[in-house]
């Protein structure tokens, strides 16, 4: 088998792969390790969803593997070195879902901010009408410089929004933030003169907790909060102290691991954080566009290989000539 699909691709690029090599759809293997492992031993690659991490022992029941591929951003579920000791490419659909998290991100700015339509849409047709307010004039304050954020700079630029900014690993004079026009400001200043926070910050494990107390403390009250990062980034316990006191409004959080909000846990009954399963990245057109980019990049580094395999074959020969 030359390709083996854990996760599906959309018809019309599984059919395109198809065509061109011997592939295998398997979704449901992805709960069976076993049988994951027992696919891999013959397979050159691998289109894997999130929940199955790629590590040495992993890949020691997958000689022949060439490639691993992901429909998402993220390489912490990914032993990298592991794969480039083994000459296997690592292919992820970046920029796949750079528009949808954009659109995710602004749609959950608008309905916080008018939180009444949320009422309507969870069927209470009688709903008490909330004092709602608008994003024009608002400050937007934009935590993480990821590909993410460069598209919805622009949605809230026409929308009239102010935007001041800060990322951890992006120097305040780097050329980025005039290009993007987003004011440079320290996490504190972000903190007290936002009156929205987007996070879509790059997240490194030196990252866990890094939005706790002391940060929040900052916060300008009345804020509201939307993010599609790692939920690792939070301190729950600050979290959840912030959304009961009144410095945040409300949060919509995409993706959160699991436990974050668990029973036992700070942010179990907080009722103004509102969770989604990851949905920023799932739209027709991400699917499409992950799907086409996996599709290619599979078949150039197997095309690729074969291609090295003909030519020593050739040289062999030549040889014995």
């Amino acid at each position: 088998m030359d390709i083996l699909l854990l996760e599906r691709l959309v018809p019309e690029a599984q059919t395109w792969l198809e065509a061109r090599h011997s592939v295998e759809c398997r979704p449901e293997l992805a709960n069976d390790a076993s049988a994951v492992r027992k696919a891999a031993y013959k397979t050159l690659a691998m289109v894997l969803p999130r929940k199955i991490v790629v590590t040495k022992e992993f890949l020691d029941f997958a000689p022949l593997l060439r490639a691993v591929a992901r429909m998402h951003v993220g390489t912490d579920n990914t032993d990298l070195e592991a794969c480039r000791e083994r000459n296997i490419r690592v292919i992820q659909a970046t920029t796949a879902n750079v528009r949808s998290n954009a659109e995710y991100l602004l749609a959950s700015l608008l309905l916080l901010f008018r939180r009444g339509i949320g009422s309507s849409l969870m069927g209470d047709r009688h709903a008490d009408i909330r004092l709602g307010r608008e994003l024009n004039g608002s400050v937007v304050g934009l935590f993480g410089l990821a590909p993410t954020a460069h598209t919805l700079a622009l949605m809230l630029h026409a929308l009239g929004a102010k935007l001041i900014g800060y990322d951890p690993a992006v120097h305040h004079t780097a050329p980025i933030w005039e290009r993007l026009q987003v004011q440079p400001v320290s996490l504190q200043e972000l903190m007290a003169h936002s009156d929205a926070v987007s996070v879509q910050v790059m997240y490194a494990s030196r990252y866990q907790g890094f939005i706790n107390e002391a940060v929040l403390a900052h916060c300008k009250p009345g804020q509201i909060w939307a993010g599609i990062s790692r939920s690792h980034l939070f301190d729950p316990a600050a979290l959840a102290k912030a959304l009961l006191d009144g410095r945040i409004e409300a949060c919509m959080l995409d993706g959160a691991e699991a436990g974050f909000a668990s029973k036992g846990t700070p942010l179990h009954e907080v009722n103004n954080l509102f969770l989604t399963p990851r949905l920023g990245s799932h739209t027709r057109e991400s699917r499409l566009r992950a799907s086409w980019y996996v599709a290619h990049r599979i078949h150039e580094t197997l095309a690729a290989q074969r291609a090295s395999g003909l030519d020593r074959l050739a040289t062999v020969s030549m040889g014995l000539t």
